[in-house]
């Protein structure tokens, strides 16, 4: 079981007893112990990871339901399916997210905020200075955390069970790095990167980049030898984590004039991540492993899978029936879209067995009006609909 698959064991504030976390592995103990602190940041992310998985398949016949059981998505997390890779993925990235705006935020003893160097290209007149989320801490903690588990398995060189471990890392290294897409809020007083730039990335390779070790140059991992590159000058993709995350900045001055500007490096809104990831689980690549211990591609003549892409090993079930021995829960009462072609539509969601309709009375808010100064008020509206749901 993959301890960020148990979010309810973590509550912020309160701090675990490691040695009573099921499911975690010997690395994963010791790095527990040494920063109890994280543990419930790792807990935020894994329930920011599922919550965002609902989202993106909400209109799937799969939609990333949880069950009551320790695995949290039941026996479909045993199949190396496309599903599996994606909450994989989801997971690792929460990870990077939660650790990350934790340092930023001083609730870890170990980071603060990031300390990314000023990127050249910025204008003179910008301020360089806000407290930006530590990106370069938040990839590398994840990485020793959600990995250990896979890289202390021993299987046979070729074996069916070591192409899964690999799947698996592969997925949770496409997570980490889909963690750091672009983001730059357009809020009300702020202004995105993109406008006020002309579409210009700030580069960080001339900023200094590349060696960001400064970030963490405080993170002591005691005796634990196996993860010291977590604070080891120049190891780890930096370069990769940096590429894509983006400059925010938030105007200062009287009536919005915008006479001063503050920046600092910033995560992406996590929908972002979710979109992003969607898009690699439409796009994943089916690999199987060979006599070698090497993933390869079932079919030659597609490309080679980045670090960035999903993967997998095992075909996904249909998730018509409910089917015990694959843990698909079926699409009976599903609701479906009687005139949409599409995945969420009544003819596939159903998978041909039909649909029920029936009545559903609604209640909206209608008639907003915005009043000075400085709230909305709106009416309730009620309207009967027609519903549709799998037979």
């Amino acid at each position: 079981m993959n301890p960020v698959q148990r979010p309810e064991m973590f509550i912020i504030g309160a701090q675990p007893v490691c040695s009573q976390l099921p499911g975690l592995s010997a690395g994963q103990r010791k790095l527990c112990q040494l920063y109890q602190e994280h543990m419930a940041y790792i807990g935020e992310g894994a329930r920011t990871g599922i919550r965002e998985c609902q989202h993106q398949f909400r209109q799937r016949r799969w939609n990333c339901s949880t069950v009551d059981d320790a695995s949290v998505f039941g026996r479909v997390m045993q199949i190396g399916s496309r599903e599996t890779a994606f909450t994989y993925a989801v997971s690792a990235a929460g990870v990077v997210n939660a650790i990350s705006r934790a340092c930023r935020e001083g609730e870890l003893s170990t980071c603060g905020c990031s300390r990314a160097a000023r990127p050249k290209d910025l204008p003179r007149d910008w301020l360089w200075g806000g407290c930006g989320d530590n990106v370069d801490y938040g990839y590398r903690f994840a990485k020793e955390f959600v990995d250990a588990r896979e890289r202390e398995k021993n299987f046979a060189k070729g074996s069916e069970e070591q192409g899964r471990v690999l799947m698996n890392l592969q997925n949770n290294e496409a997570g980490r790095r889909a963690s750091t897409v672009d983001v730059c809020p357009d809020l009300p007083g702020e202004r995105s990167e993109a406008r006020v730039l002309g579409g210009r990335r700030p580069s960080w390779r001339r900023a200094g980049a590349t060696d960001l070790s400064g970030d963490y140059t405080d993170l002591s991992l005691g005796e634990l030898s196996t993860l010291r590159s977590v604070s080891s000058p120049g190891s780890g993709p930096s370069k990769a984590v940096y590429k894509t995350a983006d400059v925010a900045c938030k105007c200062h001055g009287v009536s919005g004039s915008c006479s001063l500007k503050t920046c600092w490096l910033q995560l992406a809104e996590f929908r972002k991540v979710g979109d992003q990831l969607k898009e690699k689980y439409d796009s994943a690549a089916a690999m199987r492993i060979t006599r070698r211990g090497k993933l390869e591609l079932v079919n030659s003549r597609f490309k080679q899978p980045t670090p960035e892409d999903l993967v997998y090993v095992d075909p996904s079930p249909d998730y018509c029936l409910r089917d015990q021995s694959t843990g698909s829960l079926g699409t009976q009462g599903r609701l479906c879209n009687k005139t949409s072609e599409g995945l969420d539509g009544c003819a596939l969601m159903c998978c041909g067995r039909g649909y029920d309709q029936f009545k559903s009375v609604q209640t909206e808010r209608c008639h907003c009006k915005f009043h000075w100064c400085c709230f909305v008020r709106c009416k309730k509206c009620t309207q009967v609909v027609d519903q549709f749901v799998c037979k």
